[in-house]
């Protein structure tokens, strides 16, 4: 049996990262196809009406977000000989994978009951998968500047999967293919990759399960002042604001991109994929700089810079690609820190809790985190596609939109992107958990965890010392 002292005097090889990062890649893939895609493939390919179909993901949406925050108070109660979030993952993998299968290849004919049901089971999987994958994340590093350096690598495998359903987009459009082939090829790229990427994640990664505290009891008003912490009610917003603003982008790009900015779907996707690949470079270095400057400071930065870029669109010759290469790159180099930064702070504030709480609390606090990218996909997905219903703009392939619709698709498009970015900078101003506090709360932790040196550690598969605390 390891023992919590050996396994925090090891640090996370390079290659055990990795490993772990690569569960991050399927689930960034679909996420990012339905976010750009998937929408848009059911109301132009499908005749689906738009606003059914902004409203079919709008319920969803809701309708998990108490999912969640069950999923992640389940989690933290789990204890098994696979460990905590090992299970978990075990357990959402299979429903995901069913989820993607029918949601990317529909039959003919489907309807919005069809969609709604199968959207639902791919967000369960989708759920479980994500929320035990960061709480996993947070036990594996414990010190501020190590959480920093590895949601970054998270983010920058996530990027790789996100590109890789870019690439089918752009080959399938060389290829002159017809856009309706993009989303099932999407969907059978992630039923390859989410087994191969959950397995190695699996073989290769230890499980720390961090001792719980006899007589520490967390009740219900324990859960309401999780709220009411400074820290997290300033990140939870922030996180609200800062995943509304890229998610309201994402859901009318092709539209912008292909009526407002004159370029072809084949082009708007090599835009696309360059604001996506640009995260494998600015997750890792923003990591780095929050390592500098610390995290909250690193989000404001990368907020302001962000919004001027976004700003500068409409400035740049219409249908300009190397102009526009440039400003998503620079777009997708600040906005690959905003999730990773957020995450690695939440799980910064998981410690201050089991501090005062003696009982892990991470799977809570991630569900409750992120709900706010639930709420923020039903709103960027329902709200734009609703308004732009509203103004008259039509997005049946093949459809004529008048100057006044696509004047009023560009307002759209800039405004709420620029204006919830800026918000959740200005969130992030006073923020308390800095390195020096996370600190000594790491300092306490690891006195009180000494006294526990038969703490479950459940060890990767390819080794023969599997143990779990009694």
């Amino acid at each position: 049996m390891a023992t919590r002292s050996d396994q925090q005097s090891k640090a996370l090889s390079p290659l055990t990262s990795l490993a772990f990062a690569a569960a991050g890649l399927p689930v960034a893939a679909v996420s990012l196809a339905m976010a750009v895609y998937l929408p848009r493939h059911y109301a132009s390919h499908l005749g689906i009406d738009l606003a059914l179909v902004g409203t079919a993901f709008f319920i969803v949406r809701f309708i998990d977000i108490p999912v969640e925050a069950l999923l992640g108070w389940g989690m933290d109660r789990t204890r098994s000989r696979l460990g905590r979030y090992r299970l978990w993952t075990l357990i959402g993998t299979p429903l995901f994978m069913l989820g993607v299968y029918f949601v990317f290849m529909p039959p003919a004919g489907i309807d919005r009951t069809y969609l709604i049901a199968w959207l639902l089971v791919m967000y369960l999987g989708n759920s479980i998968m994500m929320l035990s994958h960061l709480a996993w994340a947070s036990t594996l590093a414990p010190r501020y500047d190590e959480r920093s350096k590895l949601f970054g690598l998270v983010t920058a495998v996530g990027v790789l999967g996100a590109a890789a359903v870019i690439a089918i987009s752009i080959v399938n459009d060389a290829r002159d293919l017809p856009d309706s082939t993009n989303v099932p090829a999407m969907g059978a790229f992630a039923l390859v990759a989410t087994p191969l990427a959950i397995g190695l994640m699996l073989w290769r990664t230890p499980e720390r399960v961090a001792p719980e505290i006899a007589g520490h009891k967390f009740g219900p008003r324990d859960y309401l002042a999780l709220l009411a912490r400074p820290s997290f009610a300033r990140l939870i917003l922030a996180d609200l604001c800062l995943s509304l603003g890229p998610g309201w982008m994402a859901a009318i790009y092709l539209f912008f991109f292909t009526d407002s900015r004159g370029f072809t779907t084949g082009q708007a996707s090599v835009l696309l994929a360059t604001y996506i690949l640009a995260g494998i470079v600015g997750a890792p270095v923003m990591g780095r700089v929050a390592v500098r400057i610390s995290k909250h400071r690193t989000v404001i930065v990368a907020c302001v810079v962000y919004s001027l870029v976004l700003a500068s669109f409409m400035l740049l010759p219409r249908g300009n690609l190397p102009a526009f290469v440039c400003a998503l790159f620079l777009a997708g180099f600040m906005a690959a820190s905003f999730n990773a930064t957020t995450r690695a702070m939440t799980a910064d504030i998981a410690d201050e809790v089991r501090l005062d709480h003696g009982r892990e609390r991470a799977g809570l606090l991630y569900a409750m985190t992120t709900m706010t990218n639930k709420i923020t996909g039903a709103l960027s997905i329902g709200l734009t596609f609703f308004v732009l219903s509203r103004v008259g703009y039509v997005a049946t392939e093949g459809a004529t939109n008048t100057p006044e619709a696509i004047s009023h698709l560009e307002i759209v498009f800039l405004t709420g992107p620029i204006v919830f970015v800026m918000l959740g900078a200005f969130c992030m101003i006073g923020y308390g958990l800095t390195a020096e506090r996370h600190a000594e709360i790491r300092r306490q932790l690891d006195e009180r965890d000494a006294q526990y040196d038969e703490a479950a550690v459940i060890e990767t598969l390819t080794s023969e010392a599997r143990a779990v605390a009694p």
